[in-house]
């Protein structure tokens, strides 16, 4: 059975899990266990480093993940850029979500009211 476990801030979209389906072949969705999620969630800004901030993190896929379950890993620019080299040396595939934002305008009261709404596209394997 192929897993996708979520390093990833938000829950996934009823067209994520579609295309994740389709094209990835998942067949089970991992979300991380509450005390993780709230830790992947919120990176101090502060640190330096984040070897050993990320050690638990680590220490959890080393315990639940197989070579051929996948990850999507999305937050934190350099916690991504760290968790995606240490999956790659379990040889196991990570991906991030690509979107296309779509910009609506409207008047309200006299003002323009701008928002955007991003919409999934698919899925994309770090290199």
């Amino acid at each position: 059975m192929r897993k996708l476990f979520l390093l990833f801030s938000h829950t996934l979209t009823e067209k994520q899990v579609a295309d994740a389906k389709e094209s990835l072949g998942v067949e089970e969705f991992v979300y991380l266990p509450t005390e993780l999620q709230r830790f992947w969630s919120s990176i101090p800004p502060h640190l330096e480093v984040l070897d050993e901030y990320l050690s638990s993190l680590k220490a959890y896929i080393e315990r639940n993940a197989q070579s051929k379950d996948l990850f999507l890993v999305q937050g934190d620019f350099g916690a991504c850029y760290a968790m995606v080299n240490y999956l790659k040396t379990k040889k196991i595939d990570a991906y991030y979500a690509t979107t296309q934002r779509k910009t609506v305008e409207r008047l309200e009261e006299g003002k323009v009211v701008k928002t955007s709404v991003f919409e999934h596209v698919r899925f994309r394997q770090y290199q």
